[in-house]
């Protein structure tokens, strides 16, 4: 079999492990493998390149990705649908394996509804905001690196008696604020999921003043708004999927929180921070697992299917489910870490 890969969306680490074991598995079953470069892009381009074994080797540590990748959505350029059909005709695939999110995962269900059936997926997102998989890989370094960066923050925001505000990725979903929060022993943790109570922040915050705690640390995820108003807090560009470019919350909450309360108040926006370096080992395993199961779907023919963690085995899902709607933060753990806020 002649097998395309390709990598979509925003980058993160653990690609390039899926990536390695795609080709390794592939290679060991003599089937040949293409890498699409950038994305869908590729596609529409007809950018591409023949993986084996000496162009995987050596990238199981590395973070991105090694065929690069974009935002692009076929359906929203001219032709773009018609160009990437073309691509897969003359490349002559008899499957494709598409890494990615929301989006990503979302034009390849598209596409096998428009007639492109011999598609599989492999669910990326640092969010974690995917349906049908328990956990994306790209998630456990995220929310490892944003810990790190919460615990360098305690020293000196307790050093200067400081109100540290932290803001982190999460635009629907408030798994990295959530999760990094409650390990880096944050005093408040704020998500997409409920609108923010600028004034129950600054009680909380005075509370610990009057006990002696003269700091705080307070997770923002970047998709969090307020209670109390409809601030506009993005700008009005906007990718070609329609998601308008975030960032400021963290400043705005801070001013605000300066204003009332009176104590001094600084934000840290980590960023790009976040998907960058090398993968945590269980990322790495993880995307080695989900890129050997990816191969076995193809092999067998089952196409419209995304790989998937359950507990702790590989498993496939219809795509249609990973896409049908975002994966929120459970209730219940958000639950666990308000007991420790204040």
């Amino acid at each position: 079999m002649k097998i395309g890969v390709l990598t979509g969306g925003g980058d993160c680490p653990g690609l390039n492990a899926v990536i390695r074991a795609i080709v390794r598995k592939s290679v060991n079953k003599n089937h040949q493998v293409v890498g699409i470069k950038n994305g869908w892009k590729g596609l529409i381009d007809g950018e591409y390149e023949e993986l084996n074994i000496n162009n995987i080797t050596g990238i199981l540590h590395r973070g991105g990705t090694i065929l690069g990748t974009s935002r692009t959505n076929p359906y929203k350029k001219e032709k773009g649908v018609e160009k990437v059909k073309e691509s897969l005709n003359k490349l002559k695939l008899d499957a494709l394996i598409a890494i990615g999110g929301e989006d990503t995962l979302g034009v390849a269900y598209k596409l096998i509804k428009d007639g492109i059936k011999n598609i599989v997926g492999v669910p990326k997102t640092i969010d974690n905001d995917l349906s049908a998989t328990d956990y994306t890989f790209g998630f456990d370094t995220a929310i490892n690196i944003v810990t790190e960066c919460i615990d360098r923050l305690h020293t000196t925001a307790e050093s200067h008696h400081r109100i540290m505000v932290v803001e982190v990725m999460g635009r629907h979903a408030g798994w990295i604020a959530t999760e990094a929060g409650m390990a880096g022993g944050a005093d408040m943790i704020l998500i997409p999921e409920i609108p923010i109570d600028i004034k129950e922040i600054c009680a909380a915050i005075k509370k610990r003043h009057e006990r002696g705690r003269t700091f705080s640390i307070i997770v923002v995820a970047e998709g969090a708004t307020f209670k109390q108003d409809d601030m506009v807090l993005q700008e009005e560009k906007k990718d070609e999927f329609g998601h308008v470019r975030l960032g400021g919350i963290g400043q705005i909450l801070a001013e605000k929180i300066e204003k009332i309360t009176g104590y001094e108040t600084r934000v840290t926006v980590l960023g790009h921070i976040q998907r960058g370096g090398s993968p945590t080992a269980f990322d790495r395993i993880l995307g080695t697992r989900f890129g050997l199961k990816a191969v076995d779907l193809v092999l067998n023919k089952k196409f419209g299917r995304m790989v998937s963690l359950t507990g702790n085995k590989i498993i496939d899902v219809p795509l249609e489910d990973a896409v049908a709607k975002l994966k929120t933060i459970d209730m219940e753990l958000y639950e666990m870490a308000k007991e420790f806020f204040g």
